[in-house]
């Protein structure tokens, strides 16, 4: 089933690269109530810390998945599955009630003030941008790839080439063939002198 692992690599670094993306760009925009109406764009990697490294995991997690062999599938689907609950979760609270506290460390670094109730105070009003929304939709396509993955692990080929292999070459028959010139080369890579 080798498509069966195209898609689930596939869409989990789709999704971690787009969480990567989504860090940067502006989640909110924030008016505060100092006279001058002073306006500030909260980047998704203020309002929601843990995006920027919970996407660089599912990006590692989607590349290793390739490799892998069938017990550490299991293993990268219940993480995939963390990952998108964990950052899914945080991101809806965001998206429903554009909280205050989202926005703190950009105001503090901003104004000086810190405190949640004095940012509380100064914020006058809190506009999201389309990318707290997109971002809990690649939430969704990264748990559905983990659970695509638990669900069809078992069915993938394994995922190591032949070239990776160290068990004797045998032939049809199963019986052991000829040692060539290929062997040779095989048995010093190994670290044993074929000469000897």
């Amino acid at each position: 089933m080798r498509r069966g692992r195209s898609v689930a690599v596939l869409a989990m670094l789709l999704a971690g690269a787009l969480g990567v993306i989504s860090s940067t760009q502006t989640w909110m925009d924030v008016v505060l109530a100092d006279g001058a109406q002073q306006s500030l764009s909260v980047p998704g990697s203020d309002a929601l810390p843990v995006l920027t490294p919970l996407s660089l995991a599912a990006l590692a997690l989607g590349a290793a998945l390739s490799i892998v062999g069938p017990v550490l599938r299991y293993v990268f689907g219940v993480l995939g599955l963390a990952i998108a609950a964990i950052v899914g979760v945080s991101t809806a609270q965001i998206v429903i009630t554009a909280p205050v506290s989202a926005t703190a460390a950009t105001v503090t670094e901003a104004t000086g003030i810190s405190g949640l109730d004095a940012v509380a105070d100064l914020v006058a009003d809190i506009s999201l941008t389309p990318w707290p929304a997109l971002t809990l939709v690649v939430q969704v396509l990264l748990a559905v790839a983990a659970v695509f993955t638990l669900v069809t692990a078992r069915r993938w080929r394994s995922g190591a080439g032949r070239k990776y292999r160290t068990e004797t070459a045998t032939a049809a028959d199963g019986t052991s063939r000829p040692h060539d010139a290929i062997d040779s080369w095989d048995d010093l890579s190994r670290g044993d002198d074929p000469t000897a």
